[in-house]
């Protein structure tokens, strides 16, 4: 019997007779071989998470390499191939001038993209901070602030969109700025209501009875443990972010013509629908996609992942 075993037990005449109580050890930390296989697995359990991930990397890459996709002008057009249906040349067809329209998808993927990423980025930095600051300085702080956030939400975010972004002017970053103050709201809730959950844990109340400074409890201990679900409310935007990029883009509120923003080649397409649907269809099914993917990853990210570990 090793000395370690009778070392563990309070009496050595137990140890003796080989009535030493088992060490208590505590759970094994899975490997890194081991979550990776965990990980395999969980991809594999899923064909529609794999699919969804596939079309936001082929999105990604369109958005900042479109001549991997394709070498056409999007902005150059042939008269004579005007009304072109989809074929093995043009592979979302033309439009009236010629154009090849998964050339104008493709190029137009930067655009919306790029005005996305804008509105997602001005939602996630304002509302956080807005949620932050009322959740760990409480008192008057957050009864203020949650009221401007209340304001806020009463306004539908389309209406509030429209509002900006025609004091604002036209143009898509204007357009990406104002999608973007219309989601502050969903933000600084969802981060006001973390940081009050973290606020209150042991650990929290344990390093500020140590004597560490407010900024060092916020930053070492509040912000990254308040941060996931606000990382997942922003996935979640961002699908939410195309749609709205795209509804402005459709009124008008976009870039100028000839820019092949989504939602403006929705709406070029529109007045040909009955010999030329795929106009808007082809385009329609790009933002379709890529919001339906956004949703999908996010969905995974807020509950399937964890309940797997």
């Amino acid at each position: 019997m090793s000395q370690s075993l009778v070392d563990d037990v309070d009496d050595p005449a137990e140890a003796a007779l080989g009535l030493a109580r088992p060490v208590e050890t505590g759970p094994t930390p899975p490997s890194v071989p081991g979550r990776r296989a965990g990980l395999r697995r969980f991809l594999l359990r899923r064909p529609g998470l794999l699919l969804s991930a596939a079309v936001l990397v082929l999105v990604v890459l369109a958005s900042f390499w479109p001549d991997l996709f394709t070498s056409q002008d999007p902005l150059k057009g042939v008269p004579s191939e005007n009304f072109r249906a989809p074929s093995g040349s043009h592979w979302f067809g033309t439009d009236e001038l010629g154009r090849d329209v998964f050339s104008r998808v493709v190029h137009g993927a930067q655009l919306s993209l790029k005005a996305t990423i804008i509105a997602v980025l001005v939602a996630f930095v304002v509302g956080g901070l807005l949620g932050v600051v009322a959740g760990f300085v409480g008192r008057w702080v957050d009864d203020v602030l949650m009221r401007f956030v209340d304001v806020l939400l009463s306004i539908p975010a389309l209406f509030l969109s429209l509002a900006l972004v025609t004091a604002l002017g036209y143009g898509t970053v204007k357009v990406a700025v104002a999608v973007g103050i219309a989601s502050v709201a969903s933000f600084a809730r969802v981060a006001r209501a973390e940081v009050l959950r973290v606020r209150q844990a042991v650990f929290v109340e344990a390093s500020r009875a140590s004597g560490a400074r407010w900024y060092s409890v916020l930053g070492r201990h509040v912000l990254p443990n308040a941060a996931g679900p606000v990382i997942v409310l922003a996935t979640l935007d961002f699908g939410a972010s195309i749609l709205a990029v795209s509804a402005l883009s459709f009124l008008g509120y976009g870039a100028p013509p000839p820019a092949p923003e989504w939602g403006t080649l929705i709406s070029d397409g529109r007045n040909y629908l009955a010999n030329a649907w795929w106009l808007t269809a082809l385009p329609g099914l790009a933002i379709a996609a890529t919001v339906l993917a956004t949703n999908r990853i996010a969905r995974a990210l807020d509950g399937e992942w964890s309940r797997q570990r």
